[in-house]
């Protein structure tokens, strides 16, 4: 996925050299995503700073305010935290800004509405001491006030989006859309986060998984907002603009598994059907018709396959897949050669059978065709040994353009 960087790039230079070389160290960096947030960010930062102080905590609050007009930049600068300003919108663009901006080696983050206590920062604090890379917040395991959540919310959109995600990516992670997380540093830097929307939730939990790092979870509650005015969150937009990325970074699920499932359907009905019709019931007879239903599904098939195969390198090759040791077996393995000599050898024998089918017509003086199924046959393996060539091709072209590719270059 494509994203503009430059706004927050030059966001975080210019907040790094605002930070004086004097300031005292600091252990854990508090960064709290703000947009109009007069009403309910005193209590953030307040309850922040306590913390710090009651856990004897060396602690800073970073503010990354996202354009506010309605005083939350002066409230958080009176209250002690470091102001950082966002130019680019967005809940993910504010929250890289702020974690750039930040000094310490574990950071969590969490929402200026007073939905999270941060008077728990403590207890992260203490998962992160005991070797945890992120500590996630389980609200679900915690407690969910009443009128906290939205019960679309509560029992369908965040259990349904975190089953996606366990499923695709083997997180392991009960509520993977909490807002207030812990983490250190070193990981964060890792993971080359570049959502800029509300999916920031979603590409965090991904790459934490595709890079191995210790999660846990913790219990926490969560309290009805004190924002006083609508959520920025939309529910269904943001819900699929979360369900959109996840199948991004999943091309199994959304390209090679139902690709898989028409080639193999496909070619059970047109080899099924192949010799001849079949009778399913003294009334329900599958012929030719079904047939051709079964060479689209197979083409179909290993068009969507072939586009798999595209998005599986292109992934390799973004740092979108941290998960890359098969793959590189298998590009290690097929070259351009071996798709250019499977893909000639499926046209050949197609094209064989069909001309050999043209010359039984040709040879009754071209009068009926009877043998249809014949055609159908022979034309399938034609269609997919010309796909794969060019699929072959292109596949090499963008392993070049990337350096990662396969035959004569190396994989990096």
């Amino acid at each position: 996925m494509a994203v503009d960087r430059a706004p927050i790039l030059k966001t975080e230079v210019t907040t790094r050299l605002d930070v004086s070389s004097d300031a005292p160290p600091v252990d854990i960096s508090v960064v709290i995503p703000c947009l109009n947030e007069a009403n309910s960010l005193s209590f953030c930062v307040e309850k922040a700073m306590q913390s710090f102080q009651s856990a004897g905590l060396r602690g800073e609050v970073v503010v990354a305010d996202n354009g506010s007009t309605d005083g939350s930049i002066e409230i958080a600068e009176k209250l002690g935290a470091r102001v950082v300003r966002v130019e680019q919108r967005g809940y993910g663009a504010a929250l890289r800004a702020g974690i750039s901006a930040s000094r310490g080696p574990f950071i969590i983050m969490g929402d200026a509405d007073d939905s999270y206590d941060f008077g728990e920062v403590p207890r992260f604090v203490e998962m992160w001491r005991q070797g945890y890379d992120v500590v996630m917040g389980n609200r679900f395991r915690g407690e969910i006030k009443p009128g906290a959540m939205p019960w679309h919310h509560k029992y369908v959109g965040n259990p349904a989006l975190t089953s996606l995600l366990n499923l695709f990516f083997h997180a392991g992670i009960g509520d993977s859309h909490c807002g207030m997380r812990g983490f250190t540093r070193a990981i964060y830097d890792r993971m080359d986060l570049r959502s800029t929307g509300m999916e920031f939730a979603s590409e965090f939990v991904i790459k934490a998984a595709q890079l191995g790092a210790r999660i846990t979870e913790i219990p926490i509650t969560l309290w009805p907002d004190k924002r006083g005015r609508p959520p920025h969150l939309r529910s269904f937009r943001d819900g699929w603009r979360h369900l959109r990325f996840m199948l991004l970074y999943a091309p199994n699920w959304l390209f090679l598994l139902p690709g898989a499932s028409l080639v193999l359907f496909g070619l059970f009905l047109v080899l099924w059907l192949l010799p001849g019709p079949r009778q399913i019931s003294p009334h329900v007879v599958l012929d030719i018709h079904t047939m051709i239903f079964g060479v689209i599904f197979t083409l179909l098939g290993v068009q969507i396959l072939s586009i798999g195969s595209f998005a599986k390198v292109f992934s390799y090759a973004e740092r979108f897949d941290r998960n890359t040791v098969s793959l590189k077996r298998v590009l290690r393995r097929v070259t351009l050669e071996t798709g250019l000599l499977l893909g000639g050898v499926l046209f050949l024998a197609g094209f064989a059978g069909c001309a050999w089918v043209s010359w039984q017509w040709a040879r009754s003086g071209f009068g009926p065709l009877a043998q249809v199924r014949q055609v159908l046959f022979w034309s399938m393996w034609l269609f997919i040994g010309v796909q794969i060539i060019f699929a072959s091709f292109f596949l090499s072209m963008l392993g070049i353009s990337r350096g990662t590719y396969i035959g004569d270059y190396d994989l990096k």
